[in-house]
C-alpha cells in the first residue's frame, strides 16, 4: 500500500472507510478534503455564507438548509435554488425519492448549470456522483460557481483553500496524492491578472491609439514620482538619461535609491550608462 496514503489520514475511522472494497471502485478515482483541513476557519466561514445565502435566497419557500452535503445530495434544493436565482424552468419532479429518481434530477440540473456558466465538461469540479455521494468539496464548487454567476456581489470569503487527497485503486493497490486546491478565488492573483492584462491591452492597441498609451503610461509615472515634485511630460527626452527610471522603481518598490550610487544630473554618456 502506498505509504503516502496511511500519511494522509489523522483519524482511524477515516481509513479504515475508505479501506472498505465497496467505497472506491477498481480504476475510480476520488478526491477528498483531509480531515485535517475540516476543522479550517475558513473553509467554516464560506460553509456558513452559503448556507446562509441559500436559505435567505429560499426563505420564502420555507426550505431551510443545515448542512451543505446533506441537504443538497437530492437536487431539491438545487432545484428550487435555480429557478429562484435563473427563473430556469427544469423538466424533472420537484420531489425524487428513489436514488435512480435523484440521479436524473442531478443529472437535468448540472446540464442546465453547465449550460447557464458556458462550461465545457472538462472545466467542471463538480459531477452528478459525487454530489449523490454527499461530496463536500464537490459541492462547494458547485454552489460558489452558482453564486458567481447568478449573484455576483455576493461576498463570498476570499483565498479559502483545502488540503485534498486523490484516492484511486490501482493493481498494487490504494494510492493516494495530496494537493492544496482552491475553492474561491485567490484574491493576490486576480489583482496582479488585473494589473497584467490593464497594461497588455495598453500595449496591444494599434498606432493610431499610440497617443493614448503614452497619456495612460504619463499618468502612472507621474501618480509616483509627483510624490518627489518631478513632473514627466516627455517620455523619450525624459526617460533617455535612466534617472527617472530609477527614481520611479525605488517609488514603486518602497525603498529610498542612494544618491552617491548614480548621477542625478548626468553629463555625459558614461554617466548615463
Amino acid at each position: 500500500m502506498d505509504p503516502d496514503f496511511l500519511n494522509a489520514f489523522t483519524q482511524p475511522s477515516t481509513l479504515d472507510q475508505f479501506l472498505t472494497e465497496d467505497v472506491i471502485a477498481k480504476g475510480e478515482k476520488r478526491k477528498l478534503i483531509k480531515p485535517t483541513s475540516s476543522n479550517n476557519p475558513k473553509l467554516e466561514e464560506l460553509k456558513l455564507c452559503l448556507t446562509e445565502w441559500i436559505n435567505r435566497t429560499l426563505k420564502e419557500e420555507h426550505i431551510v438548509v443545515k448542512s451543505l452535503e446533506e441537504d443538497l445530495y437530492d437536487g431539491l434544493v438545487l432545484h428550487h435554488l435555480l429557478e429562484n436565482l435563473g427563473s430556469l424552468k427544469l423538466d424533472v419532479d420537484k420531489i425524487a425519492l428513489t436514488e435512480k429518481k435523484q440521479r436524473q434530477k442531478l443529472t437535468v440540473i448540472m446540464e442546465a448549470v453547465a449550460k447557464c456558466l458556458q462550461l465545457e465538461e472538462s472545466q467542471l469540479k463538480w459531477s452528478v456522483e459525487s454530489v449523490l455521494a454527499k461530496d463536500l468539496l464537490s459541492t462547494l464548487h458547485l454552489l460558489v460557481a452558482i453564486a458567481k454567476h447568478f449573484e455576483p456581489s455576493l461576498a463570498l470569503p476570499p483565498n479559502v483553500q483545502v488540503e485534498t487527497i486523490t484516492i484511486e485503486t490501482t493493481s498494487g493497490g490504494l494510492k493516494a496524492s495530496n494537493a492544496v486546491e482552491y475553492i474561491t478565488e485567490n484574491k493576490e492573483n486576480i489583482e496582479a491578472q488585473s494589473r497584467d492584462d490593464a497594461f497588455d491591452e495598453l500595449f496591444s492597441c494599434g498606432p493610431d491609439k499610440l497617443d493614448a498609451v503614452i497619456k495612460a503610461v504619463l499618468h502612472f509615472v507621474n501618480q509616483h514620482v509627483g510624490k518627489l515634485g518631478l513632473n514627466v511630460k516627455d517620455i523619450k527626452s525624459q526617460f533617455s538619461d535612466g534617472v527617472i527610471l530609477l527614481l520611479l522603481i525605488g517609488q514603486l518598490e518602497g525603498y529610498f535609491l542612494n544618491l552617491r550610487n548614480f548621477f542625478l544630473t548626468p553629463a555625459s554618456t558614461m554617466e548615463m550608462v
